[in-house]
């Protein structure tokens, strides 16, 4: 199995922003964990806080990888073309947000991307992205 984490905007700052909002750990160091206990998969990274290189990934990825987990960022609340990206794949996508995005302001209460991925997990700090794993583990077998 292959998968691709797509993580957007400002997530390349994980561990040193807002860490009472989104902790103090690294993506990279939680990556590292992600891959050793899921060694028999292949799990790849990709990071940009442009929307664009995010659509690119998401297309490419269509074609050579099991399933995709997405952290859009604040691109969640604004981006139709990620949307349409998503709808436009044949592969599942799990949408994952670190905060409970229901407790926050509001208008990170909606999600453009929700209509069209697998399924979403969210508030589950860092550990959203095993939740989402384990999900497509279950999808794909």
């Amino acid at each position: 199995m292959k998968l691709l984490i797509i993580n957007g905007p400002n997530l390349n700052l994980l561990g040193t922003r807002e860490t009472e909002i989104y902790g103090s750990q690294s993506f990279e160091r939680y990556l590292k964990k992600l891959r050793n206990h899921y060694h028999e998969i292949s799990i790849e990274y990709f990071q940009s806080n442009i929307e664009g290189e995010m659509i690119n990934a998401m297309q490419h990825a269509g074609f050579l990888y099991d399933g995709i987990i997405i952290n859009a960022g604040g691109y969640t609340h604004t981006s139709v073309a990620l949307a349409d990206a998503v709808k436009a794949i044949k592969i599942p996508v799990v949408e994952v947000h670190i905060s409970n995005t229901f407790a926050r302001e509001s208008f990170r209460h909606i999600s453009y991307l929700g209509a069209y991925v697998t399924g979403s997990i969210i508030g589950f700090g860092m550990e959203s992205y095993r939740l989402a794993i384990e999900s497509l583990i279950t999808k794909i077998a």
